[in-house]
């Protein structure tokens, strides 16, 4: 059996973790020590297969229709708001201002982490979800039904911005809350996987959004889709209400923050009882190395699903249908890749399969492009799906990995920081890097440079994480035997 983080050897483990003897005490690491804790439930009773099945479809859910309402915007900014909302003489400009603003909404992610993630931390992971899912669900409804620059002037991408900053705040709040719903009900030795139902999130949107557009470009003209037919995918967002009354009304708070939440008022004037001060003043690193460790993940996707789009559309004068239609293919493979990953990060350890993710982008930065600059779409489709396999392999176990980055009464806070911190470095500037990048040098390869430079941070991050955490393995071993030893003389 292997440690869930390491990948080493359960004999030597990092306290806290799935292997670490229930005795050992939990308390959080110092920075120098090592800023990753428990990865095991801290949890005396083991809820139902009933609930645990209910949560996790319900934070799976909840994970679908947000990044469904996000990634239309993606889709609208590449295909048709440059021109209804920005309008100048020069398409790349709209472009550009359009990929702005879909950048706006990244920046505001990590507000919505921090808040959210603290108020999680305090109050529990199911109310911070159900309020995310209705800002969420009002913010992309409002978009479907704003009036363009020609109908109220400067006022038009004004508000554009303005609800897709409220876009960002909903996702940034939203993924911490559906992952620890799904990670902090999981089974022992099963966190991987149950994280991995959220992870599925991303694809299942990237499918329903790209399927939505193609049957709206289907069912009207050009001229129509461009007049109102593009509201269409925003206004679906209306039935994220109904997810958020749910899982208001039908899911309980998960065991984990119910026993972190009797710690901390047995602490009334403990640190613990900000656990923004807590990460702030003793897990900053951490919270950096997880966004730096998952950056190129991020932008690489959104160059996938929206950077691509544009460039092949705009400048390989492909049609739009059909790259619409290869990304939604390639998105359904990510349905099996992902929860496979994640399983197996359950058996060798999350950071081993991370790592392998992270090398494959770096090494398949260049081919993607060479492959795409053929103005094939069948190599458009070789190259994204190789890419995406990749992806995949870093998304499984990511969910699952950030979690047990830290405790449970900070766990909201750290992982969503982290996570959001890559959203802002590596996916909010991806799209809009990529095309400044393609105007100034005239070549693909820049964007290739891009993503082998994003790829290089990735893996020094992740070779500091593993080696605090051999580090943490080493310092404990001793401590617990100890442990054991003398629990085995009070026994006798």
């Amino acid at each position: 059996m292997h440690d869930p983080l390491t990948g080493i050897p359960s004999g030597q483990y990092v306290p806290g973790t799935r292997a670490t003897p229930r005795s050992v005490p939990r308390t959080p690491r110092s920075v120098h020590r090592m800023d990753t804790a428990p990865s095991a439930q801290s949890v005396t009773t083991s809820p139902a297969v009933g609930n645990r099945r209910r949560v996790a479809t319900a934070a799976a859910l909840a994970s679908a229709v947000e990044w469904y309402d996000y990634f239309v915007f993606g889709i609208a900014a590449a295909l048709v708001l440059g021109d209804l909302y920005f309008p100048s003489g020069s398409a790349t400009a709209g472009v550009l201002a359009s990929f702005a603003t879909f950048a706006v909404g990244f920046l505001a992610r990590p507000i919505g982490g921090i808040v959210a993630g603290h108020l999680g931390d305090k109050r529990g992971r199911k109310p911070m979800l159900v309020l995310a899912l209705t800002l969420m669900g009002v913010s992309t409804t409002a978009i479907g039904l704003l009036p363009t620059y020609d109908t109220i002037g400067v006022a038009a991408p004004i508000l554009l911005v303005l609800l897709r900053v409220a876009q960002g705040v909903a996702v940034g709040a939203q993924w911490g809350g559906a992952m620890l719903l799904a990670t902090e009900y999981a089974p022992e030795g099963k966190r991987g996987v149950y994280g991995s139902v959220v992870q599925l999130g991303v694809p299942i949107g990237v499918v329903t959004a790209n399927t939505v557009f193609l049957l709206a470009g289907a069912l009207t003209t050009d001229s129509a889709f461009a007049a109102w037919g593009w509201r269409v995918p925003f206004l679906v967002g209306l039935l994220v209400l109904g997810l958020a009354w749910y899982i208001h009304t039908r899911v309980e708070e998960t065991p984990a923050f119910r026993e972190a939440e009797r710690a901390l008022a047995e602490k009334e004037k403990s640190e613990q009882n900000s656990p923004l001060r807590t990460i702030l003043r003793g897990h900053l690193g951490t919270v950096f190395l997880a966004g730096g460790s998952f950056a190129v993940n991020t932008a690489t996707f959104y160059i996938l699903i929206t950077g691509v789009l544009d460039y092949t559309t705009r400048e390989l004068d492909m049609k739009k249908g059909p790259v619409l239609l290869v990304s939604l293919c390639v998105s359904l493979t990510q349905l099996v890749l992902i929860p496979a990953a994640a399983a197996l990060s359950d058996r060798v350890g999350r950071i081993r399969i991370y790592a392998f993710g992270a090398v494959g982008i770096a090494l398949w930065a260049v081919p993607l492009f060479l492959l795409i600059d053929t103005g094939s779409l069948l190599w458009l489709a070789v190259g994204t799906f190789v890419a995406s396999c990749f992806l995949s392999i870093m998304y499984g176990p990511q969910a699952a990995l950030f979690a047990e980055l830290f405790t449970p009464e900070m766990r909201y806070t750290g992982a969503s920081l982290g996570y959001q911190i890559a959203a802002v470095a590596g996916g909010g500037l991806a799209p809009f890097m990529m095309v400044l990048l393609l105007e100034a040098t005239g070549t693909s390869m820049a964007v290739s440079g891009y993503i082998v430079v994003l790829s290089v941070i990735a893996l020094v991050s992740i070779k500091i994480l593993a080696d605090r955490a051999r580090g943490a393995a080493a310092q404990s071993a001793p401590e617990a035997k100890a442990e054991a030893e003398t629990q085995a003389e009070s026994a006798g």
